[in-house]
C-alpha cells in the first residue's frame, strides 16, 4: 500500500464515521426526548473537545509524528463512538460526545499534516483528493444511515457496525503511512500558537466554511424533515450536500494545477452562496436538495486550499501550521452546529441557517479581496 492510499483509508474513515453519527442525530434526540436547544448543547459539547484537543496536536505531531497521532486517534474516535447509544440520560450523553469531538479534531488535524506531508512527497497538487475522499465517506455513511433508518434496527447495530468497519480501515492504513523528518526541532516546545499573519486570514475563510460544512452535516436532515417537511427524502439534503462535495474535491486539484487557487476559492464561495439561498427559497423539495449540492460544490476545494497553504507556511511545521488554521476554521465546523440550534430555538431552523449565506458572504469578499500568489508551489 502506497503513503497515498494509507492516507486515503483515514480520510474515508473519517468521513463514513461522521457521515453516520451525523445522520442519526434526529433519532438521538428522539431517544432522549431533545429540544433543538438540547441537541445544540449535545453538538456543544463535541465542539468544546475539539477546542480543547486541536491547538495542541501541532505539539503532538512534531513529537510524536502525525502518522502516529492519525491512526491512534482514530481509534480512540471509534472507541468513543459506540458508547453514544448506550447513555441512560441527556446529561450523560454529553460525556461521549465530547469525547468524540476531541479524537475527531486531533484525527482531523493530523491527517491533514499526513496529507500536506504526502502532497510534497509527490510534488504536485493532491491534497484536495484526500479531502474527495472524506466526503465519499460521508456520501457512503449518509446512504448507510437511510437503509439503517429504513430497516430500523437499533441505534447500537448501526454504529457498532461502522465503528467496526472504521477500525479495519484505520488499522490497515496504520503501517503505511508517511513518516515525515521534523522541520523543525524548535517546534517540539511549541503546545500553542495563536493564527496570525496570513494564516489568520485563511483560519477565517476556513472559519465561514468550515461552519457550512458542519451545519449542513448536522442540520441538513432536520432542515429536510421538519421544515421543507418530506420524511422519505429525510436524508437527500446530506447525499446531494456529501455527493457534490465529492464531485469538486475529485477535480480539484486538476483545477487548482490549471487555474490556480485564488480562483478555485472565489468560484466556489460563490457557488455557496447561491446554494444557501436555493435552500432557503423552499421553491420545492428538489429545489432544496440541489441548493444542498451546489454548497457542497462550492465548499469542496476551500479547506483543502486553506490546509495545504497553511501547511507550506514558511518558518512553521506542517501540524503547526495546519493546527493554527484549523483552530479558527474548526470553531465553525464545531460551534457552528450548536449555535444554529440555539437560533433555531429563539425562532426556526430555516432562520439557523439563514446565518449561512451571512458568512458566505463574507467568505467571499474575503477570498476576493486577498492578495497573493495564486499557485502553490509543489517542490520536493
Amino acid at each position: 500500500m502506497s503513503y497515498r492510499w494509507a492516507v486515503n483509508f483515514l480520510f474515508f474513515a473519517n468521513g463514513f464515521i461522521y457521515g453516520n453519527w451525523a445522520a442519526r442525530i434526529p433519532r438521538i434526540q428522539e431517544v432522549h426526548a431533545l429540544s433543538n436547544s438540547q441537541v445544540g448543547f449535545v453538538l456543544l459539547a463535541h465542539s468544546v473537545g475539539a477546542f480543547i484537543a486541536m491547538p495542541i496536536t501541532g505539539w503532538l505531531i512534531n513529537r510524536y509524528g502525525s502518522h502516529s497521532v492519525s491512526w491512534k486517534a482514530g481509534i480512540l474516535l471509534i472507541s468513543s463512538l459506540v458508547l453514544i447509544p448506550h447513555v441512560p440520560s441527556y446529561v450523560i450523553l454529553l460525556v461521549p460526545f465530547f469525547f468524540v469531538g476531541a479524537f475527531s479534531g486531533t484525527m482531523d488535524v493530523a491527517m491533514n499534516a499526513q496529507a500536506v506531508d504526502v502532497e510534497k512527497h509527490y510534488a504536485r497538487p493532491i491534497i484536495t483528493s484526500f479531502h474527495a475522499l472524506f466526503s465519499i465517506g460521508m456520501f457512503i455513511g449518509g446512504l448507510v444511515s437511510a437503509l439503517f433508518i429504513r430497516e430500523a434496527p437499533s441505534l447500537w447495530i448501526h454504529l457498532t457496525v461502522v465503528g467496526l468497519t472504521g477500525a479495519i480501515l484505520v488499522i490497515a492504513a496504520s503501517r503505511h503511512l508517511y513518516v515525515q523528518e521534523k522541520a523543525n526541532p524548535a517546534d517540539d516546545e511549541v503546545v500553542f500558537a495563536f493564527p496570525r499573519g496570513p494564516i489568520l486570514a485563511l483560519g477565517i475563510v476556513a472559519f465561514c466554511c468550515m461552519m457550512g460544512e458542519g451545519a449542513i452535516a448536522d442540520w441538513s436532515t432536520n432542515y429536510m424533515k421538519k421544515i421543507v417537511g418530506v420524511f422519505d427524502l429525510q436524508t437527500f439534503g446530506l447525499v446531494a450536500f456529501a455527493g457534490m462535495m465529492t464531485v469538486g474535491r475529485l477535480l480539484g486539484d486538476r483545477g487548482r494545477a490549471l487555474w490556480g487557487d485564488r480562483w478555485m476559492m472565489v468560484t466556489g464561495a460563490l457557488c455557496s452562496l447561491v446554494g444557501i439561498l436555493f435552500v432557503l427559497s423552499l421553491w420545492h423539495p428538489w429545489v432544496v436538495i440541489i441548493g444542498f449540492g451546489a454548497v457542497g460544490l462550492g465548499l469542496a476545494n476551500i479547506v483543502p486550499i486553506v490546509f495545504s497553504l497553511a501547511g507550506n507556511t514558511h518558518g512553521l511545521g506542517p501540524g503547526v501550521g495546519i493546527a493554527m488554521a484549523s483552530t479558527i476554521g474548526y470553531t465553525g465546523f464545531m460551534f457552528g452546529p450548536p449555535i444554529i440550534g440555539f437560533v433555531a430555538d429563539a425562532s426556526d431552523l430555516r432562520i439557523g441557517l439563514g446565518v449561512l449565506a451571512v458568512l458566505f458572504s463574507v467568505m467571499t469578499l474575503i477570498v476576493l479581496l486577498r492578495k497573493g500568489e495564486s499557485k502553490q508551489s509543489f517542490k520536493s
